[in-house]
């Protein structure tokens, strides 16, 4: 399957150097996708070459021709659908239905970034002096190096390759090995709608060696990172030597709260639908649910009911709602997990163990406990899958000191008929992003990011595009 791709550099797809290759598995049944080029550090250093050179070319071009390029992207992406969902629900595991609405986020991400293109707007201030004038403009930064997990690989590689483009940076995107073949696709579309040789390049293979030799080096002026939080410190430490930017997007461990005025119907369609998207691998996804005192078993009653109509199997069958954890790696530590939530007291209410019926594949059933405490490990370590406790509370000003008694701070869901609770809530959430009565958090036109140790800097949104500029500021004297 990954034939036709490889490295993507100064332009052309190549195979690495010493021709080396890694393995993509199907999380659904364990069997080997194919063979993806694994980068040398000889590679790694054309790639920054590329990316020097094109950045020449690139920020040159004028804004309105760099934003109908970024144009045809999305719409290419958007004709390439099909394709591109099929490359992720194979790669990730994630069903059919969810590829198809991630790659028309991506889409939505490029569609927005090539209008940010032409809004780079500078400003006159007004001078103190008659004989000066003060402007302030934007300057692309330079080379970035973009680092993205494969959790949602579309939607965050959209994210930044997209940005950098729109500020007129050139980009060095490096996919996760686990969903190398998705970005792969979405690069070479960006070859085929006039991008210019260097302006985007991709490197496939071991993510901490090419990623430490990318900020090593003197070339990248700018990270951009999703990941975890223990990474994104790692990363930031090694960035410090060279005072690079760094936009970080890092952990999450969202609470989700239910007052008691809430309609416990659509609070509970709400849970399932932010819950269990991608299987729990979210960095957004709710992790700790706490549910006003009346309405607690009205709530996780509905709750369990509806996690017993998931349908479990492999996404490429379109009737099917759960897809299988992304690794094995993962299903040992939700495995893991599960047992110590129970150990420390918690009850199982549902789920707890892998399904039947699968023997190959890394399945597990969504997990629903009762009976937890706020000490518990599972209260404080992100679980990155379906695993799902639930706690009751009694008064606002509890709930949310509960809430926000946590280190990361990414997203938090709200569910509540009252304004004024839905307004005080979401302005003391100690998180980047809110959502009241929606599941839906990132949206390619509202800046998404966190706070605390989830990171700083955000993606989408006007905002975004300045991360990846530089300021500059002129006094002109108008007299030589």
């Amino acid at each position: 399957m990954y034939e036709k791709f490889g490295q993507f550099i100064n332009g052309k797809w190549q195979q690495s150097s010493d021709k080396g290759t890694y393995e993509v598995i199907n999380p659904a049944n364990e069997e080997v996708l194919g063979k993806a080029s694994k980068a040398t550090p000889e590679d790694v250093d054309a790639a920054l070459q590329s990316a020097s050179s094109g950045l020449e070319v690139w920020k040159k071009t004028p804004p309105w021709q760099r934003s109908y390029i970024i144009r045809k992207i999305a719409d290419k992406m958007r004709e390439k659908q099909d394709v591109l969902a099929k490359w992720m629900t194979l790669e990730v595991g994630k069903p059919l239905a969810e590829s198809k609405a991630e790659i028309n986020a991506a889409a939505d991400i490029f569609e927005w970034n090539a209008e940010e293109t032409k809004r780079i707007y500078g400003q006159t201030v007004e001078s103190r002096f008659e004989d000066t004038r003060v402007h302030v403009y934007y300057q692309p930064v330079g080379v970035v190096a973009a680092l993205s997990p494969w959790n949602f690989p579309a939607v965050l590689s959209a994210r930044k390759i997209s940005t950098a483009l729109a500020a007129g940076c050139s980009v060095i995107i490096k996919p996760d090995v686990i969903t190398p073949g998705v970005v792969m696709e979405m690069v070479d579309i960006c070859k085929e709608c006039g991008v210019p040789p260097g302006a985007v390049n991709l490197l496939s293979g071991d993510p901490p060696s090419i990623a430490q030799q990318l900020i090593a080096s003197d070339i990248v002026k700018k990270i951009s990172i999703t990941g975890s939080s223990r990474v994104g410190k790692l990363i930031l430490k090694q960035a410090a030597d060279k005072v690079q930017r760094v936009t970080m997007e890092l952990s999450g461990h969202a609470p989700f709260i239910v007052f008691d005025d809430a309609d416990i119907k659509k609070a509970a369609d709400m849970a399932i639908a932010a819950k269990f998207r991608n299987n729990g691998q979210v960095c957004i996804s709710p992790n700790r649910f706490y549910i006003h005192d009346s309405k607690k078993d009205e709530f996780v009653n509905l709750f369990v009911k509806k996690t017993n109509k998931l349908k479990i199997g492999d996404g490429m069958d379109p009737s099917v709602q759960l897809g299988p954890l992304t690794t094995k790696k993962r299903l040992n530590e939700i495995e893991e997990l599960v047992e110590i939530t129970k150990k420390e007291g918690a009850k199982v209410l549902t789920g707890g163990k892998r399904p039947q019926g699968f023997n190959k594949g890394f399945f597990y059933e969504p997990t629903v406990f009762d009976n937890v405490k706020d000490e518990y490990t599972i209260m404080k370590t992100e679980p990155f899958g379906p695993l799902v406790p639930m706690l009751s509370f009694k008064t606002f000003d509890e709930v949310i000191e509960r809430a926000n008694n946590h280190e990361l701070g990414l997203s938090s869901y709200i569910c509540t008929n009252s304004m004024e609770k839905a307004h005080k809530a979401s302005e003391l959430m100690e998180t980047g992003t809110v959502a009241v009565n929606t599941p839906l958090v990132a949206i390619a036109e509202a800046p998404f990011g966190g706070i605390k140790q989830s990171g700083y800097g955000r993606e989408g949104g006007s905002m975004a595009i300045k991360d990846y500029l530089n300021i500059k500021y002129t006094h002109l004297g108008l007299k030589g």
